[in-house]
């Protein structure tokens, strides 16, 4: 798991204080100065609260929302995990939705080159938080598998989300639907194929004994 952002409440304050500016000054000092000052906090503490600039603003904020979306999911009915992971999302983008003009922005900051690792720090919490509050507590092989799979498809929902101009992100979702859909696809051709070649081998003649079991001691 990628170490999350420094947490502070006030941190989380000057940023929610600063979301409603961020869609016309950008995620800058200025957007903070004024939520900082629009929170009711002194307006010399914008400064000592992001030392690193946007991409501490921008990071604090991705953390800020997986951890709302982490509660929030607690409250989901209990399903099995695929639909879980499916309202888990749909719920985060609702959450989002008065600030997609602060996320499209903010994703404009993390596309540039010295931002690529905080691109993908947030993508990882992001993912990461996902599935543990749609309650997956694997720790196998299985949970690298899983994250990357679905970092692609939460990255390509995104992306389509920001496009998305109805209230109810109904084109997102159905959209949404289709690659978990295409996922689940790929996942069932790939425990059928591997199920046809463990059978195919299974019916191979073996070299003589091959697999007989060794006595303690025996030099073959």
């Amino acid at each position: 798991m990628i170490e999350a952002p420094e947490r502070l409440p006030e941190r989380d304050q000057a940023i929610t204080g600063m979301l409603p500016n961020v869609p016309f000054d950008g995620w800058t000092k200025r957007a903070l100065r004024a939520g900082v000052r629009d929170a009711g906090m002194a307006p010399d503490e914008a400064d000592m609260l992001f030392p690193l600039g946007s991409v501490d603003m921008i990071e604090t904020f991705c953390d800020l929302a997986d951890r709302r979306m982490a509660e929030a999911a607690a409250a989901l009915p209990e399903t099995k995990l695929s639909a879980r992971v499916r309202a888990v999302i749909a719920l985060r983008l609702q959450q989002n939705r008065p600030h997609k003009e602060a996320i499209r922005r903010a994703l404009a900051v993390l596309a540039l080159p010295g931002n690529a690792g905080a691109a993908a720090g947030c993508t990882a919490r992001s993912v990461d938080a996902i599935w543990h509050a749609a309650g997956d507590r694997s720790a196998d092989f299985s949970w690298y598998t899983k994250r990357a799979i679905l970092a692609a498809v939460y990255g390509a929902t995104v992306l389509y989300w920001l496009r998305d101009g109805s209230e109810d992100d109904a084109a997102t979702l159905a959209f949404l639907d289709r690659r978990l859909a295409a996922v689940g696809r790929i996942g069932r051709t790939r425990g059928r194929v591997s199920g046809r070649i463990d059978s195919v081998l299974a019916r191979l003649p073996r070299p003589p004994g091959f697999g007989r079991p060794t006595a303690m001691g025996d030099t073959g």
